[in-house]
């Protein structure tokens, strides 16, 4: 090996385009008053203007930036666009993991776990609308338009890029390109990409739309951190034989590479489902999370380990910062000439999902939290078109101090999201298969979504049971107090007595 070489530099460099795109788009919108007001997530920003010199450099030097010599290397495995799929597709997995094993000791009321619950549904019921009307526009470009190089089930990115972000749209559109989808990565990329500029110019229009009605007043004040924030009680120090940021970083990269091996283990079984298997790195990961967490619990209160090890601080920076990597990574690796096919597909679809989202988001906000309808509905928006992250910037501007309940139900929807939105990820493995396929795929969607619905508004549907349920649960608490008072009647009544003979 000769150091000197750009084969061994050529990742290096790579990274710190990336990060120096960050910094440079966090400068910008420092400078610019527009890009400030505008609320584009720095990552966003620094990915299209990456996309956009890639674009001019494809132009006029014949190929995109990242492929160029200095990124990609002739000897060099993969090409610089691959690098950065892999940077995307390694970060969303490594981002959840460190998510994932943050401990919560926070305790909901009934009332606030049903909000929780619902925001977890309102999130798989918003997938599934964003399928459903991408496969309905796909399948009538292929059927009426003829348009090439699609396929049916090419809508239900939709879901993945408006819903669930870069990641997550790449490993799909990935997979979809062995079923004919041309350019399917980057297809997800750009759907993807959409999303968050829709995030951001719907969410500011409406900020400013509630401004002048006098509505909202938006809140300028940045959240700043309390040593609380920090660490918790009885942590590890922060500087020992070991720095408490390297033990976060080994707990994660373990489990990611342990999701690595049951995938791989998985695939050896199942040979033909190897792709859509390694398309579930970040579920994985995330589900390995939840035994860790409870080992690590129990050997603490067996007073095995004295010390609590995760930071929820630490992790928290960990998945910001694989979550920022990935963004502007992924929008930085689409490749636009691929697309010019699809512009109009992407272009309806885009505008499709900005109007369905924004409806039945708005709606549900203002049906089930009566409370906080704003909060609620910018900090969901936000994040059913780009990440919870985007979500957090829109909430962030009228509830500057989290003092709503929208960001706890952000976060933590998170589980009854994965539980209940499960299945559509073998649905969408499914209906990429044929045109039958796609169109049992749309009709189990809509079933779907009428059922979560039914859950979602069994308060106002089955309103008289649950009326009957409260009355009777009410009559139960009196007849329990009552007992109690007359228990506690007899035994003044004996006190006398006792006192008498004292």
């Amino acid at each position: 090996m000769v150091f000197s070489e750009f084969s061994v530099w050529s990742f290096v460099l790579i990274v710190a385009v990336l990060l120096f795109s960050l910094l440079l788009a966090s400068t910008l919108k420092r400078f610019i008053p527009a890009l400030e007001k505008s609320l584009i997530p720095s990552s966003v920003l620094g990915g299209i203007v990456l996309l956009v010199i890639s674009t001019i450099t494809y132009f006029a030097a014949g190929d995109y930036l990242f492929n160029l010599g200095v990124f990609s290397p002739s000897d060099s495995t993969y090409s610089g666009i691959e690098i950065l799929e892999l940077i995307t597709y390694h970060c969303l997995g490594l981002g959840f993991v460190a998510m994932g094993m943050r401990s919560s000791k926070k305790k909901f009321t009934k009332h606030r776990a049903g909000e929780v619950f619902d925001s977890g549904v309102i999130t798989v019921s918003t997938y599934l609308l964003q399928a459903f009307f991408g496969i309905a526009i796909t399948m009538i470009a292929v059927a009426a338009f003829h348009v090439s190089g699609l396929i049916d089930a090419a809508g239900i990115l939709l879901a993945f890029g408006f819903g669930q972000g870069t990641g997550q749209a790449l490993n799909y559109g990935v997979i979809y390109e062995g079923y004919g989808l041309e350019g399917g990565g980057n297809f997800g990329l750009t759907i993807a990409a959409l999303g968050f500029l829709v995030a951001c110019i719907v969410g500011v229009i409406y900020l400013n739309v509630l401004r002048r009605k006098g509505v909202i007043s938006v809140n300028k004040e940045e959240k700043r951190a309390e040593l609380s924030d920090y660490e918790d009680e009885n942590e590890i120090p922060v500087v020992s034989s070991m720095d408490k940021l390297t033990v976060q970083f080994a707990i994660v990269i373990i489990i990611y590479s342990v999701s690595y091996l049951i995938m791989a283990g998985l695939s050896a079984l199942l040979p033909s489902l190897e792709n859509v298997l390694f398309g579930f790195n970040f579920l994985i990961g995330t589900l390995l999370t939840v035994p860790v967490k409870a080992v690590l619990n129990k050997l603490q209160s067996k007073k095995i380990i004295k010390q609590q090890i995760v930071n929820n601080f630490m992790m928290n920076r960990i998945g910001g910062f694989a979550f920022d990597l990935m963004i502007v990574s992924g929008v930085a690796a689409i490749q636009l000439p691929l697309l010019k096919g699809h512009w109009a597909v992407l272009l309806l679809m885009a505008v499709a999902g900005a109007a369905i989202t924004f409806a039945y988001v708005y709606f549900t906000s203002k049906t089930l939290f009566g409370g906080y309808v704003h909060e609620q509905f910018l900090a969901m928006f936000g994040m059913l078109t780009g990440t919870a992250s985007t979500g957090i910037i829109l909430l962030r501007e009228i509830d500057g101090s989290y003092r709503s309940p929208a960001s706890e139900n952000l976060v933590y929807q998170s589980l009854p999201a994965i539980v209940f939105g499960f299945p559509l990820m073998f649905l969408a493995t499914y209906a990429c298969l044929g045109r039958t396929e796609c169109l049992i795929t749309f009709a189990v969607i809509l079933l779907f979504f009428i059922a979560l619905n039914v859950l979602l508004y069994r308060r106002q549907i089955f309103r008289k049971w649950f009326r009957k349920a409260a009355v009777a649960e009410a009559a139960t608490t009196e007849e329990e107090g009552a007992e109690v008072a007359d228990g506690d009647s007899s035994t003044a009544d004996d006190s006398p007595s006792v006192g008498g003979n004292e």
